[in-house]
């Protein structure tokens, strides 16, 4: 059934499950395209933005651990100069993007990340901290709590201040408490210069399909709060059945994540967001989650329907478009259950 809604020209990998049945699983294209080295169902790809999710999940542990708080500021925890940024801004504002913290990539003003690499070199980004001269001479965006708008460096403070409360690197925390908890073993922040096994390399057009370039000077060297995990499709779909069934949170914080705090409902789909989650309004059903990425070359989303328990997962490693055919999959399973 879903098959048929796949582009044959897609690269990369599609994995849905229903009641945690596996319905489709595709992969095309290859991981390795000078190699002919195929992308298959273990492939780990880069999901650019996507890994927001964890950093909220571990957030929220933090909080339902008693050694954090919503209303916490940044300045509690990360003693630097922050200079013209507001230290009262509070981690529930980093979470649901109202903190008006300056974006050391504005995606309103920026079209392609690796614009940001021209003056500064991509390699030297490493850990959160690194990435502090591109946002701390900045001005505020607006004072803080008084509108949403999507931004990249509060998933970076988010992560700085884990890092800060748990004392050890933010990946590592991640991989102890929320990727080991679900099972997800191809998942991690690894190293451009440093990939282990089975990792797709990303590509960009330069003049035709077959006249491509590999996106390593486009990208951080190694992933920040950001984003910049590698994934496996099956990893992230054993993330949604952790969260779903409360291995990573409690039913209550897991609700308060997966629910709207932030947005106008003017977007169909990008019109409200929770905690590291986009949310599609339900309109009379329960609201879909979902989280997804792009950078140069990386194209991701996973989402995760409540109302038919469909877990679907979508990534290109050739920047492939993923929000279409997650959008032709959704009417897909909506007309199937119709009938």
């Amino acid at each position: 059934m879903y098959k048929k809604y796949i582009d044959p020209d897609f690269r990369g990998a599609a994995y849905i499950l229903h009641n945690d049945e596996v319905v489709l699983e595709h992969t095309n294209g290859y991981r390795d395209f000078a190699n002919e080295l195929p992308n298959t169902i273990d492939t780990k790809f880069a999901s650019a933005s996507a890994g927001k999710v964890f950093v909220a999940v571990g957030i929220l542990q933090l909080i339902e651990k008693g050694k954090l708080h919503f209303d916490d500021t940044i300045g509690k925890f990360i003693d630097i100069d922050w200079k013209k940024v507001d230290k009262e801004i509070t981690v529930e504002q980093l979470l649901n993007h109202t903190s008006g913290i300056p974006d050391y990539f504005d995606e309103s003003v920026m079209d392609e990340y690796e614009e940001l690499w021209v003056d500064f070199p991509n390699y030297k980004i490493r850990h959160n901290d690194d990435l502090l001269p591109l946002f701390i001479d900045k001005p505020m965006m607006y004072p803080k709590g008084t509108k949403f708008q999507y931004n990249n460096t509060g998933y970076v403070v988010l992560a700085m201040i884990i890092e800060r409360v748990t004392g050890v690197p933010f990946d590592q925390y991640l991989k102890e408490n929320v990727f080991d908890v679900c099972g997800m073993t191809g998942t991690g922040y690894y190293e451009l210069d440093k990939l282990p096994a089975k990792c797709a390399t990303n590509y960009l057009w330069c003049n035709s399909a077959d006249d491509l370039r590999t996106n390593i000077f486009c990208v951080d060297a190694k992933g920040t709060g950001a984003g910049g995990a590698f994934i496996t499709v099956i990893d992230i779909a054993n993330f949604w059945k952790g969260l779903r069934d409360g291995k990573l949170l409690s039913k209550e914080m897991t609700e308060t994540m997966l629910s709207k705090h932030s947005g106008d409902g003017q977007d169909p789909e990008e019109g409200y967001y929770g905690y590291g989650v986009w949310i599609i309004d339900g309109q009379g059903q329960k609201d879909i989650p979902y989280f997804q990425g792009c950078d140069p070359g990386v194209s991701f989303k996973s989402e995760y329907n409540p109302n038919n328990n469909t877990i679907a997962v979508y990534v290109s490693n050739y920047g492939d478009n993923v929000w279409e055919l997650a959008r032709n999959m959704r009417k897909s399973s909506r007309s199937h259950r119709k009938h």
